[in-house]
């Protein structure tokens, strides 16, 4: 898996490294072609991270219908 593409790392590799890049571009201290890239590295970063937020919401919304669809199908025994 080559991690230099962002698309390879899992949810918690890429926060962690976008986080790291904020901090550096916090801290300010970095020449402008530095910062350009690592703004650019944190974009894709950010991209990544937020394809795979949605990917997971839409995964618990079909679980979730899922659910429902299973409940409405379950027989209903007697009421007390």
């Amino acid at each position: 898996m080559d991690k230099d593409v962002p698309e390879a790392l899992s949810f918690e590799q890429a926060y962690l490294e976008l986080q790291g890049i904020v901090e550096q571009l916090e801290r300010g201290n970095l020449p402008l072609e530095d910062t350009l890239a690592l703004y650019e590295r944190g974009t894709a970063l950010y991209r990544r991270c937020a394809a795979l937020l949605k990917d997971a919401e839409l995964r618990i919304r079909q679980l979730s219908a899922d659910l429902e669809l299973s409940e409405e199908h379950e027989p209903k025994g007697p009421e007390p």
